[in-house]
């Protein structure tokens, strides 16, 4: 009999039962740090046909994605000024205009979209467009991403284009991302494919942003270039831009709460 009126085996028995309670809440934390990491990775897309559609379907995902994609579909619609608002609802935004033009050009359009507090901007991988975008961000904090190879593309296209057939798609990706670090933007769009060699060419200076991203069995529409959300970031990609797979469902929100779980299952505990 112990001084507390318990024999040894009962002592032991609730010693046992308090450290497994210690393990299961510190594996509940880790988990859900997990999936708030998980969470923040996600850029969903917004390629719907009107702002209310857009709209609506943020409202539907609710508090489940914090992060979004506004592209060229509803920039006449008045994509602009959505983008705006979303950064009034406290959403991060990701603008996808692939800018392509004039250094100066190019150098005005960034400025502006860096008033708007734009989080992620899209230009094209010319060096003295990327270096023209560097400028017009000034000191803000908004990331500048090189358009490498489009995940609707493959080596087809790109010998319709004009390059050699011996030249793969992962080539001219890498390429182009060498590049982009000599420009001085933040990171590339590249497939989830590619980002293992971009990681290891660039010493992991660059970003990697991800689309053509599908779960298993999920149709690919127009994509070429797939990867599932896990094998994505376990092959180095920073962010994953999903669109059709969640805002597609009969259920958004409930996709993409499977899909942030999925994503969280194949990232490292942190401590």
């Amino acid at each position: 009999m112990l001084a507390d009126g318990t024999n040894g085996a009962e002592h032991f028995n609730m010693a046992a039962s308090v450290a497994r309670s210690y393990a299961d809440s510190d594996s509940s934390g880790a988990r859900s740090k997990r999936l708030e990491r998980a969470r923040e990775k996600l850029i969903v897309a917004l390629d719907v046909e009107t702002i209310d559609d857009a709209q609506q379907m943020v409202d539907t995902l609710g508090d489940e994605i914090v992060f979004y994609k506004v592209g060229l579909g509803l920039q006449l619609a008045g994509g602009d000024a959505f983008a705006r608002r979303l950064k009034e609802q406290h959403k991060r935004v990701f603008l996808d205009y692939k800018y392509y033009d004039i250094s100066e050009t190019v150098k005005n359009a960034v400025a502006r979209a860096a008033e708007f507090g734009i989080d992620f901007l899209t230009v094209h991988g010319v060096t003295n467009i990327m270096r023209s975008a560097v400028e017009g961000r000034g000191s803000s904090a908004m990331k500048i991403l090189c358009v490498t190879v489009l995940t609707s593309m493959d080596a087809t296209d790109l010998e319709e284009m004009g390059f050699k057939s011996d030249i793969t798609v992962e080539d001219v990706v890498i390429r182009r991302s060498l590049r982009a670090l000599e420009a001085g933007v933040d990171g590339v769009i590249a497939s989830a494919l590619e980002a293992t060699a971009i990681k290891s060419k660039t010493e992991g200076k660059l970003m990697v942003v991800s689309p053509g991203i599908r779960r298993a069995g999920s149709d690919h529409h127009d994509q070429k270039r797939v990867s599932t959300p896990d094998e994505a970031l376990r092959a180095g990609a920073d962010y994953l831009v999903i669109g059709r797979d969640i805002t597609g469902s009969s259920d958004p929100r409930k996709t993409a709460r499977e899909i942030i779980e999925l994503m969280a299952d194949a990232l490292p505990s942190t401590h």
